[in-house]
């Protein structure tokens, strides 16, 4: 309760605003979804006058007032006033619109607290490095009614996905007008030309949540609500969406309700007190990222995450959220040592708060809009992340397949003569490959840091490390789930991403870069448009083994199937540099196989070592099944074959 009265003033209207009893009941409860609509600031009209409405939860503010542009930034002539014990300071103010900057001005309960907050639900934010909010709308007029009529098709388990993930700010720079990032509307034509030319189906885009420093690539979130303005307006970012959409390609946002940063004006020490965040440390402070972890236990908490996930997807229609550092939220000791961290009431290590929000927010999403995905980064092994709450799961829809990404890569680095000791790094996924639904990611976070680019990973000369590349794409394209791949990796750029950068477009001049381009599209296309590579990506009827044995000389075989269709895929990878002639393999029926796409083609910077467009498969067993194929299996290279009974 606030200790001392509010000074109502003249210029301020009381009796004008969006909240209602109920919606601060709700909010309070933890069960109010749509919190945009009620709070921040609002362009709005009321008895013919027009003017800003504003609210803000502060509960254990003395007093909280909006300063502006608008009063030159006096702490004094514009309070709010307390909406009964809800917590939340509301208050209408005449005069004001569109483009109006604005913070409010908390006086905490101890009189020498005082501190100037940006909006925690503001829809936008002044360009970075300056602080204040904007009193903005959200109007646009979406043209993509085609793309959300059909996008439950599009993002389900049974359909193709293969995603981009796209940094805004390092995609593509005009060095020509100071080396600056390109802006929302920029990026919808050439991002969406870009992605259907490499037959992506889905972008992801790293946060787009206004963030003050831009080396956090966004992770590190002050406005939630709010798309960063260093590229445009609200309304610039939904023509983005609105366009990639009538493209046909689908949008992922990476989401961060996993830890948020320190800076003065954000969400932290919001009212004098931990109000966002726990007051203990052991609970509060995030010892790796210097950030603040939320209090999922507390309910308006809840009700600003929870609003904020459905606001992407209903505000922007948006496709889907990955969730970042799930693993950070659902142990109490992540990252801590003995003695850092407290034990949940059981005694345990498992943050049950964290649990009950993560299951919520699916549960939510799902119920509201079926037709979207929800997508956890998850490094450990907690069991079910993407089954249904239902059955004990978390609920999302899919989870990143974290252990193949560092088993492949490990494996991919080593010297093709010692492949096959390592032989089981390959075949290891297909124990676990069907527990969750996974995507398998080849993300930022593998390209930063020292680790150096996908092909500079690739051992060997130039030649060999091109080749590798292209096994590599091939090998996850034939693997069961989903695909993720950070932008420059089409093109294989050879230094490693740097968000003050740009993707090395020039290198599309050299041949085999644009010939590795050349393949990662045939990749995807091949890969939307046969059933058998995608329809069962979740499922186990949709792989079998047929040579998972042949470590010596480092070879895998294996089928994909349709679910419904009679369509058969064989795929054959050859991890060294050595073209193996008349390599037989066990196929399940007889007739022409037909080769479709072939990672040696001359065309994407190959020796051309393939086997003429096709086999015939003879009755002669091999691997267990009746008849088989002799192949020509190129170096370092993979081949795909459709059965044509």
């Amino acid at each position: 309760m606030n200790d001392t009265p509010y000074r109502e003033q003249p210029n301020v209207r009381y009796d004008v605003g969006l909240l209602t009893d109920y919606d601060a009941y709700l909010f309070n409860q933890g069960s109010h979804f749509d919190i945009w609509r009620k709070l921040g600031s609002h362009v709005m009209s009321e008895g013919g006058v027009s003017g800003v409405y504003f609210a803000v939860w502060a509960p254990s503010a003395r007093q909280v007032s909006v300063i502006g542009d608008f009063n030159q930034w006096s702490k004094d002539r514009h309070p709010l006033r307390p909406r009964g014990s809800s917590g939340i300071w509301e208050g209408f103010i005449p005069g004001l619109d569109r483009g109006t900057l604005y913070k409010y001005h908390i006086q905490g309960r101890h009189s020498d607290f005082r501190v100037d907050k940006s909006d925690p639900v503001g829809v936008m934010h002044e360009v970075p490095p300056k602080t204040a909010t904007v009193a903005w709308d959200l109007d646009y007029e979406w043209r993509d009614e085609a793309w959300m009529a059909i996008r439950g098709e599009r993002n389900g388990l049974h359909s193709p996905m293969s995603i981009y993930e796209v940094h805004l700010g390092s995609w593509r720079r005009m060095e020509a007008e100071g080396w600056r990032s390109l802006h929302y509307r920029e990026l919808a034509y050439e991002l969406a030309d870009h992605v259907k030319r490499c037959g992506f189906t889905h972008v992801e885009f790293l946060p787009v949540m206004e963030h003050p420093f831009f080396g956090s690539w966004g992770y590190q979130t002050t406005g939630y609500f709010a798309p960063s303005s260093r590229y445009g307006t609200p309304q610039d970012f939904k023509h983005l969406v609105d366009h990639l959409h009538q493209q046909g390609i689908g949008v992922i946002l990476d989401w961060v309700p996993s830890h948020f940063p320190g800076d003065e004006h954000g969400l932290v020490y919001f009212d004098g007190t931990h109000l966002y965040e726990h007051e203990d440390p052991r609970q509060g402070f995030h010892p790796d990222w210097n950030s603040y972890i939320f209090n999922y236990g507390r309910n308006e908490v809840r009700s600003f995450l929870l609003s904020n996930a459905l606001y992407w997807i209903e505000e922007f229609h948006v496709d889907g959220l990955r969730v970042d550092a799930v693993a950070s939220m659902l142990y109490l000791d992540y990252s801590r040592k003995e003695g850092e961290w407290i034990p949940n009431k059981y005694g345990g290590r498992d943050n049950l708060e964290a649990i009950d929000f993560l299951r919520r927010f699916n549960e939510e999403i799902f119920k509201r809009h079926p037709d979207v995905q929800t997508i956890a980064e998850e490094s450990t092994a907690w069991p079910m992340v993407s089954r249904p709450t239902y059955v004990g799961g978390l609920g999302f829809g899919m989870k990143w397949d974290m252990g193949w990404m560092h088993d492949t890569l490990r494996y991919m680095s080593d010297d093709p003569i010692y492949r096959k000791y390592h032989h089981g790094e390959l075949t290891f996924r297909m124990i676990y490959a069907f527990n969750e639904n996974f995507v398998m990611p080849l993300s930022h976070d593998e390209v930063v840091y020292g680790k150096g680019s996908l092909l500079n990973k690739m051992p060997g000369d130039d030649w060999q490390k091109f080749a590798n590349l292209r096994l590599l794409y091939a090998y996850m394209t034939g693997m069961p789930g989903k695909k993720l791949l950070f932008m420059g990796g089409e093109i294989g750029q050879w230094d490693e991403w740097r968000h003050d950068g740009s993707v090395e477009w020039d290198l599309l001049q050299q041949p085999k870069h644009s010939g590795l381009l050349r393949w990662v599209g045939a990749l995807n296309n091949f890969y939307s448009g046969e059933p058998a590579l995608h329809e069962l990506d979740c499922d186990p009827a949709g792989f079998e083994w047929v040579e998972s044995h042949d470590g010596e000389r480092s070879v895998i075989a294996f089928l994909r199937k349709a679910q419904t269709r009679d369509d058969i895929i064989l795929v054959v990878c050859n991890f060294t540099p050595v073209p193996w002639e008349s390599y037989r393999v066990g196929v399940p029926r007889e007739g022409h196989w037909r080769e479709i796409l072939n990672s040696d083609a001359q065309e994407h910077g190959g020796s051309g070592v393939g086997n003429l467009g096709g086999v015939e498969a003879s009755p002669i067993s091999a691997q267990g099944r009746p008849y088989s194929v002799s192949l020509k299996v190129p170096p370092l290279g993979a081949v795909f074959l459709k059965s044509e009974r």
